[in-house]
């Protein structure tokens, strides 16, 4: 299963319905999403289901934080053959 269902399929368990929307299209994945720190914003949003009384959310914390829903070796494998992969490893050999 790919991390990014797996985190959908935890969000929705806890009844985090939204972010398991926003899971499941990649918003919180390591290559797949827009953001530059997807990471920080699962962190920023589990806190905030936390503050709001669901206290799974809390559980999924700890989860997070012990790397759970980061991207698999074969994801990042994926990634760095895909064109987008490619054209970052080719701007960091770049010399300057």
């Amino acid at each position: 299963m790919h991390t990014k269902d797996l985190l959908a399929a935890e969000l929705e368990k806890a009844g985090l319905h939204e972010m398991a929307i926003k899971a499941r299209a990649g918003h919180y994945h390591d290559y797949l999403s827009p953001l530059d720190t997807p990471d920080l914003e699962l962190e920023f949003d589990l806190l905030a289901a936390v503050t709001a009384g669901n206290m799974q959310a809390q559980e999924l914390r700890m989860r997070h934080h012990n790397g759970e829903f980061d991207a698999s070796i074969q994801e990042s494998d994926e990634w760095m053959d895909s064109p987008e992969g490619k054209a970052a490893v080719a701007g960091l050999a770049r010399p300057k």
